[in-house]
């Protein structure tokens, strides 16, 4: 990943008078359905540099060691190696991001992947995972489990009351202390942004958020009604950018939950290039958080070297 972010002491002032004009960022977000896809060979290069920036995730109540050491074989080959040669791009060393699990899993996704001989980072889902709803010492305690496990990436999710109660310092301490819990491992924070009310919330997070040292900040848990939106998406790509202006410190940015396609991933990597630029389009500063965008992507690589749609054994690990 890219270097940390320190961070900075809380400034109330950056959140103080911010208002979000909701109708022209829906509308923004309406425009951006509409563009139009890329094709031929640019769309696989999108698509490629989607797959290197995906968090293979599987956060299932019935993961076992099994499926998560299939998921650590296909992280390290997400692509036919057929096609990638068709593609030339069969040396490239293309894999994915990283493998995203609970807790739990951490340990057995790290075995797997050091058994087949590849540095992908494991990320665990930590901190009262997906409500946020447990005490701070129970959620400190899980991220340093989850880092003892061998977790490179930590993605913690934030207490939402106090988001829609107003309590910022609470929320900055809350963070704060969940960085430190997390030593050398890079910290992304979840806003779960569905839960937050309004888009200046969703903003006011993101800044806080940054402020206490969050290395990406991430839009949801992928367990709340409403996910990672175009709209959101705006507002925090819009947030890491004063950030950036305010303080020279890069953060990433991660949409998840409801990604399942193809073309939406292409329609967030070019959202990201038009709001961040495209130095954030690398997996140090974008990743994408999906359990079954990756199938849809080897289909359309597929039918791009073949000329024809794949059958479902075509694509048996995907």
């Amino acid at each position: 990943m890219a270097g940390r972010n320190p961070g900075t002491e809380l400034e109330l002032g950056w959140i103080s008078k911010v208002h979000v004009n909701r109708p022209a960022v829906v509308r923004h977000a309406e425009q951006i359905k509409k563009w139009r896809t890329v094709k031929g060979n640019w769309q696989a290069a999108w698509l490629l540099k989607a797959v290197t920036c995906i968090d293979l995730t599987t956060l299932s109540g019935d993961d076992t060691p099994s499926n998560v050491h299939r998921l650590c074989f296909k992280a390290k080959h997400p692509i036919r190696e057929d096609l990638l040669k068709a593609l030339d791009m069969h040396d490239k060393g293309i894999t994915v991001g990283a493998v995203c699990v609970y807790p739990a899993r951490v340990t057995d996704a790290v075995n797997a992947l050091k058994a087949a001989g590849c540095n992908i980072p494991v990320a665990s889902v930590a901190a009262g995972f997906p409500s946020g709803q447990t005490p701070l010492e129970t959620r400190l305690a899980e991220i340093k489990l989850a880092v003892e496990y061998g977790a490179r990436e930590i993605d913690i999710v934030i207490s939402r009351s106090l988001v829609l109660t107003g309590q910022w310092e609470g929320l900055y301490e809350e963070i704060r202390q969940c960085r430190e819990a997390c030593g050398e491992a890079h910290m992304k924070t979840i806003l779960a942004t569905g839960e937050l009310g309004s888009l200046a919330n969703v903003y006011k997070a993101s800044m806080i958020a940054m402020m206490a040292g969050s290395d990406f900040i991430k839009t949801s848990t992928g367990k709340e009604v409403e996910n990672a939106t175009f709209p959101v998406g705006v507002v925090m790509m819009r947030a890491i950018r004063e950030f950036y202006w305010q303080t020279g410190n890069k953060v990433g940015f991660k949409p998840a939950g409801g990604i399942r396609t193809a073309k939406e991933a292409i329609t967030w990597l070019m959202l990201v290039k038009e709001e961040l630029g495209v130095e954030w389009l690398t997996p140090e500063l974008f990743r994408l958080g999906a359990s079954s965008l990756l199938e849809d992507i080897e289909r359309q690589i597929f039918y791009h070297v073949t000329g024809s749609y794949a059958l479902q054994h075509d694509l048996a690990m995907a």
